[in-house]
Formats: structure tokens, sequence, C-alpha cells
């Protein structure tokens, strides 16, 4: 067995401090802690970091701009579980689904036009179906993507019924700013999902919800959240010194 190194880096002593607040926070819920997905949202982070982090043994990575996705994963190990998060433009579809052959799931499909487009491009390619997450703008901010709460069951319903190469897999929210808002978020992520799986004949444990992110992820599993993306907290501070 390779010797391990005598300090780990800093991502890795943050990646392990997250994964033990899941799980406590898990435990303070009464849910199972192996049940909530932690995706460590590396945007902005060279290659070298996110080996570190893949090295300690984590998989699930997630990335919020295409090109950066599309640079990275092929020089990462194949079995990184990569997932898109976030509004996805109509126009690099094919780029996202062609440049990572591994990316397993997007977060952030607003509109029945890009469930429609990542379907074509899933069959086109000869993908395996492609777990997609329905984001649900729950704060009303003009400024965020997500389609209304009001539509949530409609768009649910076009990639379940409409888009035979995509798995519809869950929803997803971001949360205000402040966290002054953050449970009413949640708590109207969670009426989506009611509604959802009463008009899809689906129990609740088909539909994930992907809320909460570095400053609001203990809450959000205590609330119910089954997969939070944790970006800062794990990789330090965001770097854009390039225009994105």
């Amino acid at each position: 067995m390779a010797a391990l190194p005598a300090v780990e880096g800093a991502a890795v002593t943050a990646l392990r401090s997250v994964m033990l607040r899941v799980r406590q926070a898990a435990e303070r819920a009464g849910r199972r802690p192996e049940l909530v997905r932690v995706v460590a949202v590396s945007k902005t982070k060279p290659v070298s970091l996110i080996r570190q982090v893949y090295d300690a043994g984590h998989r699930c990575f997630g990335e919020n701009y295409v090109q950066e996705i599309v640079d990275k994963a092929p020089q990462l190990p194949e079995d990184i579980e990569w997932r898109y998060i976030g509004h996805l433009q109509s126009n690099k579809v094919k780029t996202l689904l062609a440049g990572v052959p591994n990316l397993a799931t997007v977060e952030g499909v607003d509109n029945q036009k890009l469930a429609t487009l990542l379907d074509r491009a899933v069959s086109s390619l000869g993908r395996n179906p492609l777990k997609v997450f329905v984001q649900v703008n729950t704060s009303g901010e003009a400024s965020k993507s997500g389609i209304d709460p009001s539509g949530c069951v409609g768009l649910a319903e076009h990639v379940k019924l409409h888009c035979p190469n995509l798995a519809f897999s869950g929803l997803m929210t971001i949360g205000m700013p402040d966290y002054t808002s953050t449970p009413e978020n949640f708590r109207a992520l969670l009426n989506c999902r009611n509604e959802v799986c009463k008009a899809l004949g689906m129990g609740e444990d088909q539909c994930e919800l992907s809320m909460g992110m570095s400053g609001d992820f203990e809450q959000a599993i205590e609330m119910g959240s089954t997969n939070v993306r944790i970006g800062s907290t794990i990789f330090g501070p965001r770097e854009y010194a390039k225009k994105q």
C-alpha cells in the first residue's frame, strides 16, 4: 500500500468536515446519512485540486460552466459522476453531452425546449438515458433561472412522458443569497415535489430534492434534501480571474 501523505490538502480536510456535518444533520432529522449525496462543486478550481478530493475517495463533482466541465472532464478519471448545475443554454447542449461522456445528471432543466433538445442530443449520441432535475425558481427572483413553481408539474410531465432519453430524477432550487428566506424556498420545493409525485404517480423516494449549498446545506438536509451542492466550503473562495 502506498504511503499516505503526512499532511492532507486543505480541500480534503474541508471535505471530511463537510461529510461529518452532513452526517450529523441527517441524524438530527432521523435520516440515513448515506441517502444524502454531496456534490463537490469545483467551478473555477484547477484539475489538480479536484484530483486531490478524488484521491480522498470522493466521486461526485459539479460544474456550472460548459467550457469548464468540457475542459476538465477528459483530464480526470472516468469514474467521476459529473453533474452540470444551473441554467444550460440551448446552443451548448451538444457540446456538453459530446464533451463529457460520464455526465451523470443535468440539474437545471427549466423549460420544455431545453428538455426536448437534451432528449434529442442523448438519442443522436447513442448515450444511455440522462438523469435530469427540473430547476424551480422558488425565490421569485428575476435574476435566477428556473421555472415558476406553478409550472413544475407541467415540465416534469413533459420530461417523464415525452422525453424517452431523459430520466426525470428530481427537483432543484437555489435559495436566497442572504439565507433569510431559505426555509420558505425549501418548503416551496417540498410542495412542488408533493404535486409532481401526485401528478406522475411517483413515490417521494423517486423524486430527489437538490437544495442546499455551502451556507445552508445542514438546514436543507434537515428539511429533506437528498442532494447538496457544496463549493467554497470545500474548495475555498472561487477565483474569477478570467471572464466566463
